[in-house]
């Protein structure tokens, strides 16, 4: 197995990308869930994108037509959201707009993953956005999954042939989140290091990585894995940025949002930040 080297021409484009968030503040709308919304739409704001929360079947596709990006997440779900989640994914489809999804809770009910199955048949994704175990759920062998409710047991390095297998399969980029981030477009894979073992006590933090995942797409639609990459790295500084001052999972929420603010997009490309491997 070789060992794993420091990708330098994704980490100075990633920080490029990263800069260009504030200058160019791309529009997102979000079918997120009710836990989420407030949080990410803060986080979007923080870190320079516009926010656009909306879920009615009424306007969803117009919403998605005119924007950078759909990130569709499906944490609170009912038949209502899942028929407009289909109509907004369907019309991003036919304006030429990325679609970021993530499949919260999949591999928890039978609903859940087989809409999220569904959702992946029914229209193109850019990037799909879970945590480990989700992803394993989602792939030929849902056995292998450990989910817990809506979150991961499983090791981020255990759902890589997955991720790379759905990534082929459905011709997207799969952002796997945990301790070491992985992305992969099933040909090449990255590994986003850093952040704090604060975060995952934050509720919504997933959901809006996901958000800033779709932010990213909006100005690299072409390539996804880097956008992925891109978003992973810019919350992963902002993290290890808040750490210091945060007292627990309370204050670190608040100093979380203020690194976003002012985080220098260097730091996205500091060594060993973003490293290219190879697939297992």
């Amino acid at each position: 197995m070789s060992h794993p080297t420091e990708s330098a021409p994704a980490a100075a484009r990633a920080a490029a990308l990263a800069a260009r968030l504030r200058a160019e503040s791309p529009l997102v709308v979000n079918i997120t869930n009710y836990v989420a919304m407030n949080f990410a739409a803060n986080v979007l704001l923080a870190a320079g994108a516009s926010p656009v929360m909306a879920h009615a079947p009424e306007e969803i596709g117009e919403m998605a037509a005119i924007a950078g990006t759909l990130s569709i997440n499906f944490g609170t779900l009912d038949a209502a959201w899942v028929k407009a989640m289909v109509q907004a994914g369907l019309a991003a489809q036919r304006a030429g707009k990325p679609v970021v999804f993530d499949p919260v809770g999949a591999g928890a009910t039978t609903y859940r993953t087989g809409t999220a199955h569904a959702f992946l048949e029914t229209f193109p994704v850019a990037v799909l956005r879970a945590n480990s175990s989700e992803i394993l759920a989602l792939s030929d062998a849902p056995a292998a999954a450990a989910t817990k409710g809506v979150d991961a047991t499983d090791p981020v390095d255990a759902a890589i042939p997955a991720a790379a297998a759905l990534a082929r399969k459905h011709r997207c980029a799969v952002a796997v989140s945990g301790a070491v981030d992985a992305v992969t477009d099933g040909t090449r894979l990255l590994r986003v290091a850093g952040g704090s073992p604060l975060m995952p006590r934050i509720t919504a933090t997933g959901c809006s990585l996901t958000a800033l995942t779709g932010a990213c797409c909006a100005l690299a639609p072409g390539d996804p894995l880097l956008a992925a990459a891109t978003a992973m790295a810019i919350f992963k500084v902002a993290a290890e940025t808040a750490a210091p001052a945060a007292r627990g999972p309370g204050s670190m929420a608040v100093a979380f949002l203020d690194a976003l603010h002012s985080l220098d997009p260097a730091g996205v490309a500091t060594s060993g930040r973003i490293r290219e491997e190879a697939l297992p």
